[in-house]
């Protein structure tokens, strides 16, 4: 056998013993665990929470790698860190994260009925396909424009009032009077300021609810505490549910006396009509009891206000911290807008700095800081087996400071959304480094509805004013507070320079 033989022998030898080893590691890597730290008996990793969970799961994350495995008590969770891994959990395996985790306080809550909880089976198909067709469709959304309208022109006198008196005020309750007052007009055909009993009343169970869901209750993630109400969540759940449930059984009631006495039929005033329309008929795809209609209400007002707030009042915050951006996106405006007119929610796509800001503010403060679901069936991602029944955290909150994907991650800067290699880069759930409506067929439905409300209130609040902290405060304080929607740790007061009075001038 000559030397050349020998060679071409060792070579081949070489390879597959190199190739055999690759296998064997890839199986193993396939049946071994993920990252994660240290586990202490029955607690798991619930010592390393803070009360911020988005900011912890940052930290893990940066320490175990992009796919960090945790274990909260008798629950096994998996923290997504990056673009890439989340695309592959929620796109190529979307229907083993299909589901989401129900706890005692939303069951209770939701009569066990919210749509946003519910699994993926007929019911939330059918109202799935109401929200996109019917509630909140383009069709339906246009209807209902003149009361957006109305309300944001009432919100903008409003701050026209207190800028003319230099008065400093809460920019965060006036926010969510606004917020309120579009749902409920949309919903209920009611104000906030104008019902103080009804819509008052709706406004404290959101916020309330909205709390509550964002809660870690141990009786939920410890197995042994399943029969015990250790924090009380469970108590404070059943009353919440009770004044909820008294508040929309009266609104409801109200509204069936009215269509009886009117003979019934005609065109819908609102939501509410439209979902009493849907549960009188007795002709859905699927039952749709009194406590399906109260659930999907509740749905709607959680999702629609305190989301939407905090998101202006963090692109506020953002663009009085950095009053350059602000002048730009001012300039903007006035060049195709000018002083005659507010803007619309039509004018977005000649807004292409307005729509950065938005985007801006999405990737450093998202409205949902982590996406949730729950697997169905036991699967394989980034090499490593996650099994059924765990709990997928997809950290929108890290991806977004990730300097793997943003330059200068921290800083408030739009302009990177105007750049080649971000402008296309949307927030519809189709690019995975902004998801802040989620993606999918769990993505919210009610994205479009967001995105116009939020061209035309932060538009016309950037066009008609000058915003301006109270004298003696050099910045915004912009930490964070604990919460199911990671809002700003305190109160946001300022005063507003007006720019462009809103009363003298046609629209929106």
């Amino acid at each position: 056998m000559d030397s050349v033989q020998l060679t071409l022998y060792a070579a081949l030898f070489l390879l597959s013993g190199s190739f055999l080893l690759t296998v064997l590691a890839r199986n193993r890597r396939r049946t071994s665990l993920a990252p994660g730290p240290l586990a202490l008996p029955i607690i798991g990793h619930l010592h390393l929470l803070g009360p911020r969970l988005h900011q912890t799961f940052h930290d893990l994350s940066k320490r175990y790698g992009p796919l960090c495995r945790l274990r909260l008590g008798s629950i096994t969770c998996f923290v997504v860190s990056t673009p890439e891994l989340a695309k592959e959990c929620l796109k190529t395996n979307e229907l083993v994260f299909s589901s989401r985790k129900h706890t005692t306080a939303i069951d209770t809550v939701t009569y066990g009925s919210s749509f946003a909880f519910s699994p993926y089976g007929p019911y939330w198909k059918f109202i799935k396909k109401l929200c996109t067709y019917e509630l909140l469709g383009a069709r339906n959304l246009n209807h209902f424009l003149p009361v957006r309208n109305f309300e944001v022109k009432s919100f903008l006198e409003i701050l026209m009032k207190k800028g003319k008196s230099g008065e400093v005020f809460n920019f965060t309750e006036e926010l969510l009077n606004l917020t309120s007052n579009v749902i409920s007009h949309m919903m209920l055909s009611i104000r906030y300021s104008e019902s103080e009993g009804d819509a008052a009343a709706a406004r404290t169970v959101i916020r309330d609810v909205t709390q509550i869901f964002g809660e870690f209750d141990a009786s939920d993630i410890l197995w042994f505490c399943k029969n015990f109400d250790l924090q009380g969540i469970r108590k404070r759940s059943e009353d919440i549910q009770r004044r909820y449930d008294a508040l929309l059984e009266k609104i409801i009631s109200d509204r069936e006396e009215l269509r009886r006495s009117s003979g019934g039929g005609g065109e819908a005033r609102d939501f509410l009509d439209m979902l009493l329309d849907v549960m009188e008929s007795g002709k859905s795809d699927v039952k749709f009891s009194r406590e399906h209609l109260k659930a999907l209400v509740l749905d709607f007002y959680t999702a629609g206000t305190d989301t939407t707030a905090l998101t202006i009042e963090w692109a506020i915050a953002e663009l009085i911290n950095r009053p350059n951006v602000l002048k730009q996106a001012q300039q903007e405006i006035d060049k195709v807008i000018g002083s005659d007119r507010l803007v619309q929610e039509s004018d977005a796509p000649n807004l292409p700095y307005l729509q950065a800001v938005i985007k801006e503010t999405f990737r450093l403060h998202p409205p949902i800081p982590m996406l949730s679901r729950k697997s169905v069936s036991d699967c394989i991602i980034d090499g490593y087996k996650i099994p059924a029944a765990s709990i997928l955290f997809v950290n929108n909150w890290s991806i977004g400071r990730n300097p793997k994907y943003w330059e200068s991650p921290m800083l408030f800067r739009p302009e990177r959304f105007l750049e080649k290699e971000n402008c296309s880069i949307d927030i519809k759930g189709q690019h995975f480094e902004l998801l802040p409506f989620g993606t999918g067929r769990r993505g919210c439905p009610g994205m479009l509805l967001a995105i116009q409300e939020l061209i035309s209130i932060l538009g016309t609040m950037i066009q008609c004013f000058d915003w301006k902290l109270p004298d003696g405060s050099m910045s915004v304080d912009m930490s964070e507070r604990p919460g199911l929607t990671a809002p700003r740790a305190h109160d946001l007061f300022c005063r507003v320079v007006p720019r462009v009075d809103p009363v003298v001038v046609s629209g929106p």
